[in-house]
């Protein structure tokens, strides 16, 4: 196992960005930058034995910095939506950047996606990366340390490890924005590969907004059903409301009531290249987007990224769960330790 640093060029303040390399003993390698602790690429042979790079990426800070796609980086202090931005904790009500048709979205203007992290350490197959978020930096009540590690095994899991503390009662919920593609982050659109989700519900949405109405509604019977493998693309056109409030999936669904033990909750398969993703968390809920509003976006290596060209799986309480009675809440508690892991593991049939 080998992890190796080079440069990534700068950040808007300066200062020197870092390029890590996770290396292991199958010659499957994952590329994080320090830029929102996040991850630049994960390159693995396929079927084929041609060596794929399966999540969509940039190849400079400056890419990053200008998109709104938050290609593989760490979201911080809250993944998804708060409804107006708005949220109150101990009887004091706080407000957000409203980013996102007047919601707040992945925290707002200067959330960790945007900041350098510091590393924090590193062994032979992991890297720490950390970060120190002042009380109301973001509009967040309390000083939050918090760091993430990645570590990468032989058997071809990566794991997304998050721990964090504050001095004040805060929101916490953290998550992941890969963009996976099996076939290749420079394959075109992923429809084709076959998706299996553990939930058997989903939340709703009241409309384009995308906030959840607070329902927890059933899959069966619905273009959302994944409790049978299927390819992502052969509903994602249907005539079914949810699904055109939100372009094709965009949804949060359903795994467990409360933060629990690490399970198996997604299977991804693509019959081009033959790469499988299982994906495992401890988290209530995972966010499936299909990339629909991805255009014209130029990516890595010289790769144009379309409409529909990557999937996430974004690990996470539920959207705006925050202010939603019946939602297991994203709370942190003064003192408390946040601690969650996410994991995804990757082999070729």
């Amino acid at each position: 196992m080998v992890v190796t640093k080079s440069s990534f060029g700068k950040a808007k303040d300066g200062q020197e960005l870092s390029l890590y390399t996770l290396t292991n003993h199958k010659d499957m390698s994952v590329q994080i930058t320090d830029l929102g602790a996040t991850l630049v690429s994960i390159t693995m042979q396929d079927k084929y034995e041609n060596n794929t790079d399966v999540i969509l990426g940039f190849d400079t800070p400056e890419e990053y910095y200008a998109s709104t796609t938050y290609f593989g980086a760490v979201i911080g202090r809250n993944g998804n939506r708060i409804d107006k931005g708005q949220f109150e904790i101990n009887g004091k009500r706080y407000q957000l950047d409203n980013n996102d048709n007047g919601n707040n979205l992945h925290s707002g203007n200067n959330g960790f996606d945007s900041r350098k992290w510091t590393v924090e350490r590193i062994s032979e197959s992991s890297i720490c990366f950390g970060l120190e978020d002042k009380d109301l930096e973001q509009g967040y009540p309390g000083n939050f340390k918090v760091t993430v590690t990645y570590t990468l095994t032989d058997e071809n899991e990566l794991f997304l490890h998050y721990e964090g503390i504050s001095d004040q009662d805060t929101v916490a919920n953290m998550t992941n924005h890969a963009y996976f593609n099996l076939a290749g982050h420079d394959s075109g659109a992923m429809l084709d590969q076959e998706l299996w989700l553990s939930a058997r519900a989903y939340t709703p949405v009241r409309d384009s907004r995308s906030i959840p109405t607070g329902e927890i509604a059933p899959v069966k019977g619905t273009p959302m059903d994944f409790t049978t493998a299927k390819p992502i693309g052969s509903e994602i056109d249907a005539d079914f409301e949810q699904l055109q409030f939100t372009g094709g999936y965009d949804h949060n669904f359903v795994l467990q009531e409360e933060k629990g033990t690490v399970m198996k909750f997604a299977e991804v398969y693509s019959p081009r290249s033959g790469i499988c993703l299982e994906a495992f968390t401890d988290l209530p809920g995972v966010q499936f987007y299909a990339g629909n509003f991805i255009s014209d976006c130029p990516g890595k290596k010289g790769a144009i990224y379309q409409k529909r060209q990557g999937f996430c799986l974004e690990t996470q309480y539920f959207p705006n769960s925050i202010n939603q009675e019946g939602f297991a809440k994203p709370l942190l508690k003064a003192g408390e330790k946040y601690d969650t892991t996410t994991c995804y593991k990757f082999s070729v049939r």
